[in-house]
């Protein structure tokens, strides 16, 4: 069966991170989060993928090449981002078969992409408590018969997770009308095969649709939870490593550092002396963590460094970061509610009691720069010495 990976999506709600990078090409734990859908895929029987891109394209073409785990692999471009429909459309030209549809920035419970290509045609599915929230499933004797999107008067708990099993007959009904939000929806495709076809639900023990930046947060806690523990790069005598840590070959751990896991040390990078780490945490490839540094349940990007004597909790600092000495991240409100954070110019809430910062690439702040919660800094924004920020710059 073929893959059809939608990828071309740049993110604006999980801005900055997605400033110069795809979405689907964030980190997640040892790899962007498009190759775990993409490894699902090949997983499950995938004999050839097609990546669906757009921005930033080049970022996704020079991490997949043209064959990816031996598996052929070709890309279709999404001019305009007008609908999901529109995005599989794109890649119309490469299915010559029954074809499997999934979100690059999505990720799912292996097992149940296994199922899904087994049971083609069918669409995963996934029990929520507000369905209203979703496009909504209705089945019959294990068959779904209708979906609806977001009723006010949910038939089901039963929400669309976006991963499609398609047949091959498919192809041909991928041009469908603008919806009401101008968008072409592949749920109409979606109704069209369920008119046609007995359709499967699968159900997923476990799914993510990572929009925002808290949920890039969560999706590493996900992955690296995964973790086996595993040391190939050079560590101190004098440091000492707890738990499911993994430290790639290429990557050093000083003395009296402290790595209490789930933790990724990824090549090139660099810990200590005397630093102390925990949480799910990912430290990507070059980046450095420096003397007396603690850093806790956060992701740092490639090259991304936390000065001497600093503190960053449940962040996540993009590509070339550089916090100055004596940097703290405050991440808990004093009345202990959840922390709120701008997404498209809106304060929402993370629904998390503990969330630090969001930094996009390249930016730099002061010696002691305290930073509070929930704060957003955009790319190569800068702070001062000393100081106090506690509104997104």
């Amino acid at each position: 069966m073929q893959a059809v990976v939608l990828a071309a999506g740049e993110g604006t709600r999980i801005r900055p991170l997605s400033a110069a990078v795809p979405k689907p090409m964030l980190p997640v734990a040892d790899r962007p989060m498009a190759a775990h859908t993409v490894d699902a895929a090949i997983d499950a029987g995938a004999d050839e993928v097609v990546l669906v891109i757009g921005y930033e394209a080049d970022t996704v073409r020079e991490y997949f090449g043209t064959e990816y785990r031996d598996v052929p692999i070709n890309y279709a471009i999404q001019e305009e981002q007008s609908g999901t429909a529109d995005a599989v459309n794109a890649a119309r030209e490469y299915i010559d078969g029954a074809f499997a549809v999934l979100n690059g920035d999505n990720l799912y419970d292996p097992a149940a992409i296994d199922e899904l290509f087994e049971r083609c045609p069918a669409v995963c599915a996934v029990e929520v408590d507000q369905p209203q929230n979703y496009g909504v499933l209705s089945t019959t004797d294990g068959t779904i018969t209708d979906i609806v999107e977001k009723p006010a008067d949910p038939p089901t708990n039963l929400a669309n997770a976006g991963a499609y099993a398609f047949p091959e007959e498919a192809r041909a009904w991928l041009e469908v009308p603008a919806s009401e939000r101008g968008e072409h929806e592949i749920t109409d495709v979606l109704a069209q095969v369920i008119d046609e076809y007995a359709v499967s639900p699968v159900t997923l023990e476990r799914w993510m649709d990572v929009g925002r930046p808290w949920e890039l947060l969560e999706a590493n806690e996900w992955k690296l939870d995964t973790l086996e523990r595993r040391i190939d790069g050079e560590v101190s005598d004098q440091a000492r490593l707890e738990g499911n840590v993994v430290i790639e070959e290429g990557a050093t751990v000083e003395s009296g550092v402290v790595i209490e896991g789930p933790v990724l040390v990824r090549s090139g990078a660099t810990v200590g002396p005397n630093a102390y780490v925990r949480g799910a945490t990912l430290i990507d490839e070059g980046a450095t963590v420096g003397h007396a540094v603690e850093v806790k349940n956060s992701v740092l990007s490639p090259g991304a460094t936390v000065g001497h004597l600093s503190y960053v909790g449940d962040s996540v600092l993009g590509r070339d970061v550089n916090f100055g000495a004596g940097t703290t991240v405050g991440n808990l409100r004093h009345d202990d509610g959840d922390i709120k954070f701008t997404v498209k110019g809106d304060r929402v809430s993370t629904g998390r009691r503990k969330f630090g910062v969001v930094a996009g690439d390249e930016v730099k702040t002061g010696i002691n720069t305290s930073l509070t919660p929930g704060l957003k800094l955009e790319t190569g924004a800068t702070t001062h010495p000393g100081e106090t920020v506690d509104r997104d710059r």
